[in-house]
């Protein structure tokens, strides 16, 4: 009878790749702002949410959303969830959900960033390089003020709830063994 888990080269025990089985990775939750610029710290909130919550299925990282700092912070990782605040015409408080393999980030969705190369540069480049993960998902909480010093508005401050319980059910649902 064959061992299935002996390398067929060296006969040593064989361990797979986290890649042959991503539902098994723990997913990095990146979750980045600027505490002081209002609803610029969205993303802070929700990793704060998280770290009241969660298990160690799935490893935090609170990120000032440099680009080349984001690369690097998922360079080991299977599976990334990322949350930031964002701008675009939706009302304050609106959750986006966009699945990078799937879809390129909007030009401009993260103009609030003091980076010249930030979080959707940053896929991009990933993208263009064959270094973005396997599964790669991005929450961005619209928000209201990103002047200095400002608090959360309660709109950002409600999604950035909303948008924890979402992470949390994403990876309880990921870590799930399939049923087949």
């Amino acid at each position: 009878m064959k061992d299935e888990n002996k390398s067929p080269v060296s006969g040593s025990s064989f361990i797979p790749h986290p890649s042959s089985f991503p539902n098994r990775a723990p997913a990095y939750v990146i979750c980045i702002g600027n505490p002081y610029r209002g609803d610029d710290a969205a993303g802070l909130r929700v990793a704060r949410l998280l770290k009241e919550k969660a298990s160690r299925d799935f490893k935090i990282i609170e990120a000032s959303g440099e680009g080349a700092a984001l690369i690097e912070a998922w360079a080991d990782a299977v599976r990334v969830i990322i949350v930031d605040a964002v701008v675009s015409s939706a009302e304050p408080g609106t959750v986006h959900r966009l699945d990078v393999q799937s879809q390129s980030v909007p030009q401009g969705f993260f103009r609030y960033s003091t980076h010249a190369f930030g979080l959707a540069e940053a896929i991009e480049l990933a993208r263009a390089l064959d270094r973005l993960p396997a599964s790669m998902i991005v929450y961005g909480i619209e928000g209201k003020s990103f002047d200095a010093g400002d608090a959360l508005s309660e709109e950002v401050e409600r999604a950035a709830r909303e948008v924890a319980e979402r992470v949390l059910r994403e990876v309880e649902t990921d870590r799930r063994p399939n049923r087949s």
